[in-house]
């Protein structure tokens, strides 16, 4: 499902040859329009009648207003089951896209370009789509699989330091919960470029790949790729309702330090690890200011968590670096003393 595109985007062209869709919907935000689509059409050979939809950037329009107008958008253009929609952008183009394919007309093909590093190892791959709603991350979603995930690395020139960094932490993640040498290889590197982070893409792909094949819809050991987003999300979510945006990585950055910190407290791994840790993650991503939140507002998000049942908060926490644990029964006390632990690292 997954392919590393060539210069001249080959495996693209082959792959709309023999897919024949009817159309082509391309769905872009105004930077990927600026800056991707160019590559992305210079490249492309095809006949297929194709549209291109544009949407305004950011994680504040990854909302059900937004999927309504798609859906109105691809009603005008009489698109039909046999249309194919390319997702071209990051992780707000590939959730939305997504979701709004799988829904309409009960489901269309859709095909994820990503261009962003966090979209190229999160966010296009494992079948997850979604939006927010009530400024709660992904609450609204369906399962659905790419057709094909088509990825190209010079799409990464183009992004702002920040966004590079942001999809780093998913990096992070996978070596976290999945591939000591990953997370090894990954803390080897002195300056975050592209050029730097490249080499490691592929992997990084192939450990959210194989989780999910083993759990597509999120039974058991999927859930291990949630490790630090279910305070991640909490605090994503909350700067969001206070028109304050933080990048998800960095969101989910804090949220790993927060939930290596309850891995320790619930005597899951050992200090010197836990230290190991957070201090290759404060190395990489600033420290966000979360003073403001009530640990009661941060509580209520956490209790929205999808991966909670009978109002028992379970997380996903390491047991070592490379191993995680998952349904892991944590108390609101123990969130707490972990936010407060947060609080005083700055």
């Amino acid at each position: 499902m997954i392919s590393f595109l060539d210069k001249d985007f080959s495996q693209l062209n082959h792959f709309l040859n023999t897919a024949k869709p009817s159309k082509l919907l391309i769905l872009v935000d105004e930077n990927t329009h600026e800056h991707c689509l160019p590559l992305f059409l210079g490249n492309m050979e095809t006949d297929i009648p194709f549209e291109i939809i544009e949407i305004e950037p950011g994680e504040e329009l990854k909302n059900i207003a937004t999927a309504t107008q798609l859906w109105e958008i691809l009603s005008e253009f009489e698109t039909d089951r046999k249309a194919l929609m390319i997702n071209l952008g990051g992780g707000v183009i590939t959730d939305l896209g997504g979701f709004v394919s799988s829904t309409y007309k009960r489901g269309i093909r859709f095909v994820n370009v990503p261009t962003t590093l966090l979209a190229m190892v999160d966010a296009s791959i494992g079948g997850k789509t979604g939006i927010d709603h009530q400024f709660l991350k992904n609450i609204v979603g369906t399962f659905a699989h790419a057709e094909k995930v088509l990825v190209s690395t010079d799409f990464l020139k183009t992004l702002p330091f920040e966004e590079l960094r942001s999809g780093f932490a998913e990096m992070l993640k996978h070596g976290l919960i999945a591939d000591e040498k990953h997370w090894n290889d990954l803390i080897s590197i002195d300056d975050l470029t592209a050029d730097h982070i490249a080499p490691y893409i592929e992997q990084s792909m192939k450990i959210k790949e194989n989780v999910v094949e083993k759990d597509f819809k999120e039974q058991n050991v999927r859930k291990t790729l949630n490790f630090g987003h279910t305070i991640g999300h909490a605090f994503e979510s909350l700067f969001l309702e206070n028109n304050a945006p933080v990048l998800h990585g960095e969101a989910v950055a804090a949220g790993m330090i927060c939930e290596t910190y309850l891995s320790l407290t619930e005597g899951l791994v050992a200090e010197k690890t836990a230290q190991t840790v957070i201090k290759n993650i404060q190395r990489f991503f600033p420290h966000l200011s979360v003073d403001h939140f009530k640990a009661e507002d941060i509580l209520a998000l956490i209790f929205n968590d999808k991966k909670n049942t009978h109002g028992q908060l379970n997380f996903s926490l390491i047991t070592n670096i490379g191993s995680c644990t998952f349904d892991h029964p944590i108390a609101a006390e123990s969130i707490v003393s972990a936010l407060e632990f947060y609080k005083k690292l700055k």
